[in-house]
């Protein structure tokens, strides 16, 4: 899960406004429990990964999403007792003592499993689709070496990461027993002072000690925002200001506890396919992406 380029007008916007589209649908998930709204949300990360060529990637996550939010479903159905609707007892177990599952907290447990996999594929869609380095570059004014160092970090990281493997299939080759994951991050991790010391010394050859601070409107993230930027921004604070008019206007209510009760009405039905209109409405948008 790294970022690579690719021709899609999320890529093709800034790290600021990339960013804060995913944020947004995030903190969307958090603001509303409804689970018709939260399916809308579900369908414009998704959607919205396959319009940027990260559908793969959107895929893979899946298939370590859906069982956390099997376990997070089971897990709350199992440790909370609140809800008027019996499905299954126990009865009297040892230490435990009466034991039983309701709806409403199976019910639950399936809305916050629901909200895990849409946070959990938001944090991809970030990960694939946003620059780190114009990301970091966004902090420079604030603290010019702390960007540097988290922008080396974040290098260094996916560096270690194909040591590891190159190791692991060299060590595959010898016969005998094949070496444990400890012995492999021992053997990727031991030559990591010296990187570090010639990542240093580069770095003072080049000047990078004495380096300036940036002043207002040079370099990465501070350039003139285009179209997609603007886009992707107005899409952000669409999703959001949906929510929360939703949210406060109780077009979305939900409460399992103790009884179960959702809103269902044309109202709920609108503002959910208002706000996966206003999440994908910057993908129609595809001039000046680079092919």
């Amino acid at each position: 899960m790294i970022y690579r380029r690719r021709a899609s007008p999320l890529h093709a916007a800034s790290a600021a406004a990339a960013s804060g589209w995913c944020a947004a649908l995030a903190v969307a998930t958090l603001v509303v429990s409804n689970p018709l709204f939260l399916v809308a949300l579900l369908l414009a990360v998704l959607l919205g990964g396959a319009l940027a060529g990260v559908r793969h990637e959107l895929v893979r996550a899946l298939r370590w999403a859906l069982p956390v939010a099997l376990a997070i479903t089971v897990i709350n159905a199992l440790v909370t007792r609140d809800g008027l609707t019996v499905i299954w007892r126990f009865g009297n177990l040892p230490i435990l003592g009466y034991w039983y599952i309701t709806a409403e907290a199976t019910a639950y447990g399936a809305v916050l499993g629901l909200r895990a996999v849409i946070l959990i594929l938001s944090g991809v869609l970030y990960t694939t689709c946003v620059d780190p380095d114009e990301l970091l570059g966004l902090f420079r004014r604030v603290s010019y070496r702390s960007a540097l160092s988290a922008t080396l970090a974040t290098r260094l990281v996916p560096l270690l990461a194909r040591d590891a493997r190159r190791l692991a299939d060299a060590q595959r080759c010898r016969p005998g027993r094949p070496p444990s994951r400890a012995a492999l991050m021992r053997a990727a991790t031991s030559n990591l002072l010296d990187r570090a010391l010639d990542v240093a010394a580069a770095l003072e050859v080049r000047g990078y000690a004495t380096a300036r601070r940036p002043r207002r409107g040079d370099g990465l993230g501070l350039r003139g925002w285009s179209r997609h930027d603007l886009g992707f921004a107005a899409s952000a604070v669409a999703v959001l200001g949906l929510s929360i008019a939703s949210r406060i206007g109780g077009f979305v209510g939900f409460s399992a506890y103790p009884s179960l009760s959702l809103a269902t009405g044309a109202s709920t039905v609108v503002a959910s396919l208002a706000v996966l209109v206003c999440a994908l409405a910057p993908f129609a948008d595809r001039r000046g992406i680079v092919r």
